[in-house]
């Protein structure tokens, strides 16, 4: 079987050759060329075509964000960044390189104990397995697709619950992601507004470390307030309540909570945990919507939602990073619509104007 090749971008020799060593031990994968600069990484892709890059952040001239930028203009290949840095700067260019179109972050298997190094390195691996099989295209990242008018409506599950129309106050909206969801997050927290009604409950599937950075980042290029999630708030519009790192985040008459249960769909925050408590909750005053992501996480949770007359929505294939996660809503029944990423801010607040002029 052919092996998966990965072209490794990191500027300090000490760190190449350990990830040349991680990546060269892996059996699915096999590394074809290792750069210092984003310069140099520029200039072997036609030559070496990799079918994964491992990129710094943090590199002399150019760095990670730009070359992000530049690579998926020029030759858009799947990318994992590999950052060891948490400081304010470095999380920006992170951040801002996923928006670019890099499809996850991981942390180098530096300056760790035995254990956090085997633990990291598999991670790394693993997230370059993977991510080489997404298909990226030209400029992926900025576009967001048209805006869809009308309803792409999906048959209910037996069982659900339809209504004729929404006539029952909204109070929440639920939001779940994975691979890609940053920048389809991004979007959508953007095309609601400032003056979105709800308070926002987010599952977003990110390494731990990186957490705080994407919430001090959401915070700064969308029109909302954005936290790491504490047990028992009220949620109040206006914010973004995102499930903190290892717990499940969910919703208890009016206030939050969160879980150390066990993982569902592997995932600890899961959005099919973070659906079906609004689902138990709310019934149909919620609001679901499921974007791009590997896995099954959150499909269950959006047929739970449907069940109890709640509006769900799954990200359509024309737009998702990785069609994993909205299409297993799908198939389930657990999605009311499936739409580009740019129509769903339009069909959301379509919705929550229908039910106040209900």
């Amino acid at each position: 079987m052919k092996k998966i090749g990965v072209l490794i971008v990191e500027d300090s020799e000490v760190v190449r050759l350990l990830l040349q060593h991680v990546i060269g031990a892996d059996s699915r994968l096999a590394v074809v060329g290792a750069a210092a600069s984003a310069e140099e990484a520029l200039d072997l892709l036609e030559r070496l075509s990799p079918d994964v890059i491992s990129l710094d952040i943090r590199l002399p001239g150019m760095n990670g964000f730009e070359a992000t930028r530049r690579i998926m203009r020029e030759r858009p290949t799947p990318i994992v960044v590999c950052s060891a840095s948490v400081e304010s700067g470095d999380l920006k260019i992170t951040m801002n390189a996923l928006r670019a179109g890099a499809l996850a972050v991981v942390e180098k298997p530096v300056g760790t104990t035995r254990d956090d190094y085997d633990r990291l390195a598999r991670t790394l691996c693993t997230q370059l397995a993977i991510m080489s099989e997404v298909k990226v295209v030209r400029q992926r990242a900025f576009d967001a697709g048209p805006v869809v008018r009308g309803a792409v409506l999906q048959p209910a599950p037996a069982g659900a619950r339809v209504r004729a129309k929404l006539d029952t106050p909204l109070r929440v909206l639920g939001i779940g992601a994975s691979t890609g969801g940053p920048n389809a997050v991004v979007q959508l927290l953007t095309d609601l507004g400032s003056d979105f009604p709800l308070p926002i409950l987010l599952v977003q599937h990110m390494m731990p470390t990186f957490l705080a950075g994407f919430v001090s980042w959401l915070e700064g290029v969308t029109p909302f307030r954005a936290v790491i999630a504490r047990n028992g708030e009220a949620p109040v519009r206006g914010t973004v309540y995102l499930a903190p790192a290892d717990h499940h985040l969910q919703i208890e008459g009016d206030r939050i909570r969160l879980t150390q249960d066990v993982a569902v769909s592997a995932q600890r925050p899961s959005a099919t945990v973070m659906f079906a408590s609004m689902a138990r909750t709310l019934g149909d005053a919620a609001l679901g919507i499921l974007l791009t992501g590997m896995g099954d996480d959150g499909a269950d949770g959006l047929v739970a939602m449907r069940h109890a007359g709640a509006y769900t929505v799954a990200e359509h294939e024309s737009t998702a990073v990785v069609y994993g996660m909205p299409k297993a809503a799908v198939d389930r029944g657990g999605a009311c619509e499936c739409l580009p990423l740019k129509s769903i801010a339009p069909r959301v607040l379509e919705l929550i104007s229908t039910v106040e002029e209900a």
